[in-house]
């Protein structure tokens, strides 16, 4: 099912009893985090978006936690489980013309399945611009102050739209915002990001455009780690089997989601640089204070009545947590393609993405899990994990107590430790130097005696097959559940 906008989306979810009308007057300074960190770390029927309608000083209410629950990622994305989402690519890399030599990552994938591809549509007549604002400013929308010692409020859900000066391609990210002013934010763009490429390539100057409150496949493409030359939006179409209808802005050369909540149109100054932070990120610590370059609004345009959608982000688990698992189910079958012996990745909350991944393999060769670290290290965004574990075929690499047990005690310290030094997150406070240091591959595989094992390796305990499926015929007769 794909959603036309956000609020059909909202609908659906208050059809199942997934979300809760908070109509008590409440603030956009603290207390909407508050109540929404509380509600994202319940593990019951409780978690259930939130939708703000009385925030104290503003006539726009505010949609939070909206992708906070693995039933509500799969919702947003229109499948039963996550795990559907990658069955499109799946299909696609079954398909008899893809050969091997384009079969290596998505960027082969759509240009050689246009077929299956809804590319962008373009229209005039835009719901986003339903209202123009003569007058632009931010003072009217209820920006959130997170945690105290922010460095103000944030636009924490924005979809960015930049285009490249060179070749004209579309890029589209999330980098949050911090409110300076009426008319003025921050552009938290980290240097290794397409939009920044964009940036530096632009010299001075660069347009952008920001989109708040699209629909929801639109909002989660912005976040996935495509490939430079992939279009975000024709992404969002190819996992919504509909194409994303685009308008052109107003005041800048871009086209934006036509029925998203609120358009910021503007352009990002590369040379005025303003102090940026705190900012309490989703490692669960505030990330430091340091220079970006500033966004100035030119031109608001929205829907009547707009819902003002934002995310908040700190301890995990929270709403991003599931937005990065979608990404870890969606991108599993392009990570195969390229390490064909990887059986499953699990990037846990614990680790907030960037900092550990965790992988089974099909293990047939001396070192093989080093050949995997190394791959992974060199895959995108995967450059900045800082501890890969890999385990083998048969461990299931979602239950964190099993790897645990077999990281424990498989692992030789003085063997089965690769250290290494790369570029690491710039929201990685540990490491010595900002965005580089040092990152760490376990191996807890077992050990082959080529690796240097030559003592037996003892065998896993298990019962026989036999006497566990007499007791399973005789489990119901015991009354122990």
């Amino acid at each position: 099912m794909a959603f036309k906008d956000l609020r059909e989306f909202i609908a659906e979810l208050e059809r199942r009893g997934l979300l809760k009308r908070i109509k008590v007057p409440v603030s956009a300074e603290l207390e909407i985090t508050e109540i929404t960190d509380r509600v994202s770390k319940f593990r019951d029927g409780r978690n259930v978006a939130l939708l703000f309608e009385n925030v104290r000083g503003y006539d726009m209410p505010v949609l939070m936690n909206q992708f906070g629950s693995y039933e509500r990622m799969a919702l947003a994305l229109g499948v039963e489980k996550l795990d559907d989402a990658a069955n499109d690519i799946r299909d696609l890399l079954r398909l008899p013309y893809l050969s091997m030599k384009n079969r290596m990552g998505i960027v082969d994938i759509i240009s050689t399945g246009r077929k299956a591809i809804n590319f962008p549509k373009y229209v005039k007549n835009a719901p986003c611009q339903e209202v123009v604002e003569e007058n632009p400013s931010l003072d009217k929308i209820p920006i959130l102050k997170c945690w105290p010692q922010d460095g103000g409020a944030f636009i924490t859900l924005p979809l960015v739209f930049t285009k490249n000066p060179a070749t004209g391609k579309r890029n589209v990210g999330m980098y949050r915002l911090q409110k300076f002013d009426a008319t003025t934010t921050g552009m938290h763009i980290h240097i290794h990001k397409n939009g920044a490429e964009n940036l530096r390539d632009a010299g001075d100057k660069l347009e952008a455009a920001v989109a708040i409150g699209t629909e929801p496949v639109t909002t989660y493409a912005a976040t996935a780690p495509l490939p430079r030359d992939v279009d975000e939006m024709v992404f969002a179409g190819f996992l919504r089997h509909k194409s994303v209808e685009l308008t052109k802005c107003k005041t800048v050369d871009l086209e934006v989601p036509a029925t998203a909540e609120i358009i910021l149109e503007g352009y990002i100054a590369a040379n005025e640089l303003r102090r940026e932070g705190p900012f309490g990120d989703h490692t669960g610590y505030y990330s430091l204070a340091d220079d970006y370059p500033v966004f100035h609004v030119t031109c608001i345009t929205h829907r009547k009545n707009p819902i003002y959608a934002a995310t908040v982000v700190g301890k995990p688990p929270m709403e991003d947590c599931y937005l990065a698992k979608a990404t870890e189910r969606i991108f599993l079958p392009l990570l195969q393609q390229i390490v064909p012996e990887i059986v499953d990745i699990n990037m846990p909350f614990e680790g907030v993405f960037h900092n550990c991944v965790i992988v089974s393999i099909k293990k047939s060769y001396p070192m093989q899990a080093r050949k995997v670290m190394h791959a992974l290290w060199g895959m995108g965004q995967m450059m900045n994990v800082k501890t890969i574990i890999v385990v083998d075929a048969h461990v299931d690499v979602q239950n964190l107590r099993e790897v645990a047990w077999r990281a424990f005690n498989n692992v030789d310290a003085e063997h089965d430790l690769e250290i290494v030094h790369g570029p690491l997150d710039v929201l990685d406070h540990s490491s010595p130097l900002p965005k580089c240091g040092a990152k760490l591959g376990i191996d807890a595989t077992k050990t082959l005696p080529e690796e240097g094992h030559l003592r037996d390796w003892p065998d896993e305990i298990s019962m026989a097959p036999e006497v566990k499926a007499r007791v399973d015929f005789l489990w119901r007769s015991l009354d122990l559940d």
